[in-house]
């Protein structure tokens, strides 16, 4: 994937602006290009480089059928990671993470599963037949499910990759992530530990602007993804029905083949033939049988009185 965006674009939006030289972390110094005035200045240039590398594992994992899971809990990132997530169909976590999510996911499918059932409940009406003190227990763990749950509702499975804003902020989705062996992809500032995540992205998590270009990037490459794998779908559509189509016309020929055979030119071995010549001329060399006319039946005269 060609990126559509420069190290120009990157600086514009501030992407290069790291903490405070007293709150860096020392292992983003390969990402760090000089400290000016107390501020942490991000090397441009790794970030393009490591973005694009980002974006290809991306494209590649959505196009053989991967799902990527969003995470973004810091407010300032809460409202893109939901836009992000809903424009590519991808389940996503903006409000708590919930310990558990990918170790135990076991636990928390029965939770969402739990969660499905109170909304039917709702909606056929049967909620609110309940009692007061029943009812509104439910409407308030309703309530809690709808925040924890509302972006992993339709996630069925594990995802392939996780897109996490902030790893400091996020440390324990990304601890879960490495355990259950899911490539991490994340924005990662000059105090946080590049090194916990597989694909790091170092940039500004703090600014809007500055997040918002990260994700987008990151869209586009899901979007060329899922635009592959619809395209392999197709394709691999169109090989089984002519694959279907030569197998048909193969069995009529087939068969065709098998109307037109003419035994007379069938060649049988020597004893076998022998055999049947000798029948044939047995049969042709005997006699028909005289059938006898059928007896007449006399039918006698009736006695007179």
């Amino acid at each position: 994937m060609n990126l559509s965006i420069t190290p120009r674009d990157l600086l514009d939006a501030g992407v290069h602006f790291g903490h405070q030289t007293k709150r860096w972390n020392p292992r983003s110094k390969p990402y760090v290009f000089d400290h000016r005035q107390g501020i942490t200045i991000i090397d441009l240039g790794k970030t393009h480089e490591l973005l694009q590398k980002a974006c290809d594992l991306v494209e590649e994992t959505i196009g053989n059928g991967g799902a990527i899971l969003y995470v973004g809990t810091k407010k300032q990132a809460q409202e893109i990671i939901k836009e992000a997530a809903t424009s590519t169909n991808m389940p996503y976590c903006i409000d708590r993470w919930l310990g558990g999510t990918l170790t135990n996911f076991s636990t928390v499918k029965r939770s969402i599963a739990k969660y499905k059932k109170y909304q039917q409940m709702e909606t056929n009406g049967e909620l609110a037949k309940l009692g007061g003190k029943e009812g509104a227990s439910i409407k308030r763990e309703m309530a809690r499910m709808q925040r924890n749950f509302s972006g992993i509702v339709e996630m069925n499975e594990l995802p392939s990759l996780m897109f996490v804003v902030d790893e400091s902020h996020e440390k324990i989705a990304v601890a879960e992530a490495a355990r259950c062996g899911i490539p991490c992809i994340g924005l990662v500032d000059t105090n946080s530990d590049p090194t916990a995540m597989s694909h790091p992205i170092p940039g500004n998590d703090d600014a809007v602007k500055s997040i918002r270009i990260i994700v987008d990037t990151i869209v586009a490459a899901v979007q060329n993804g899922l635009a592959q794998r619809e395209s392999r779908r197709t394709a691999r559509g169109q090989a089984d029905l002519r694959a279907a189509g030569a197998a048909a016309a193969d069995t009529a020929g087939a068969t065709t083949e098998t109307a037109e055979v003419d035994l007379s030119q069938v060649e049988l071995p020597a004893g076998v033939a022998a055999e049947v010549d000798a029948e044939v001329e047995g049969e042709t060399e005997k006699p028909l049988a005289k059938k006898k006319p059928a007896a007449k039946k006399k039918i006698a005269a009736p006695k007179s009185e």
